[in-house]
């Protein structure tokens, strides 16, 4: 089976990240892109039902269906030809939490930056599996690598799976830890000025030298 090495990474993957049938992973390939299946239990997720789709967004009609979210998987790897190689959404708790009320992360700690930017924004609501869902996530996650959803969860990429697992999990840390300051106020968020040195020093944040 082509690209089994993939395949095998995404089951791996989405039985260690996912709950039940929720939440969905992606991962670029020559031809288009890997996603899980839908409606399929991580119990019963094995390599032959991830699901290909080919760059125009065809599906062959011998493969389980997709992920009811791979409108916006697909879209994103359209919109982004180089950085993004890898997809995870999940309806982690505290980041849906804010998702819920439809409220953004803002930069109350300086690892926002790790998402790209000043803010990991909350893209409009729209309904699970739609267009108008992925159109939403692309304008919320424009200059970003990771954005809430609202009343759903959230999203992360990276230039790899282990990179927007990673990302995704800082998020939803980070979501855990917004939602615990505002229990006690609205926390100090950080100037623009000070985001912008945190975002460009995270450009080769945990990087080492070539020569080490």
């Amino acid at each position: 089976m082509k690209y089994q090495q993939q395949r095998q990474a995404i089951v791996a993957a989405s039985q260690a990240v996912s709950h039940g049938t929720t939440g969905n992973l992606s991962v670029r390939v020559d031809e288009g892109f890997l996603i899980t299946p839908t409606g399929v239990g991580n119990d019963d997720l094995s390599t032959e039902k991830i699901v290909f789709i080919n760059r125009e967004g065809d599906i062959a009609a011998d493969q389980l269906l997709p992920s009811s979210e791979w409108r916006f998987h697909h879209d994103l790897y359209q919109n982004d030809h180089n950085t993004i190689n890898a997809i995870v959404h999940t309806h982690s708790t505290y980041a849906t939490v804010l998702a819920c009320h439809r409220k953004g992360i803002q930069a109350f700690h300086y690892m926002i930056a790790e998402a790209g930017g000043d803010s990991i924004r909350c893209a409009e609501y729209a309904t699970f599996g739609t267009q108008q869902l992925s159109d939403n996530i692309i304008v919320a996650m424009e200059d970003r690598k990771a954005c809430l959803m609202a009343n759903h969860g959230m999203l992360a990429v990276g230039y790899d799976l282990s990179s927007a697992i990673n990302l995704a999990s800082q998020v939803e840390e980070l979501a855990k830890q917004y939602v615990l300051a505002l229990q006690i106020g609205d926390p100090v968020i950080l100037s623009e000025q000070e985001m912008n040195i945190n975002i460009e020093k995270f450009k080769t944040y945990g990087k080492q030298n070539d020569s080490n």
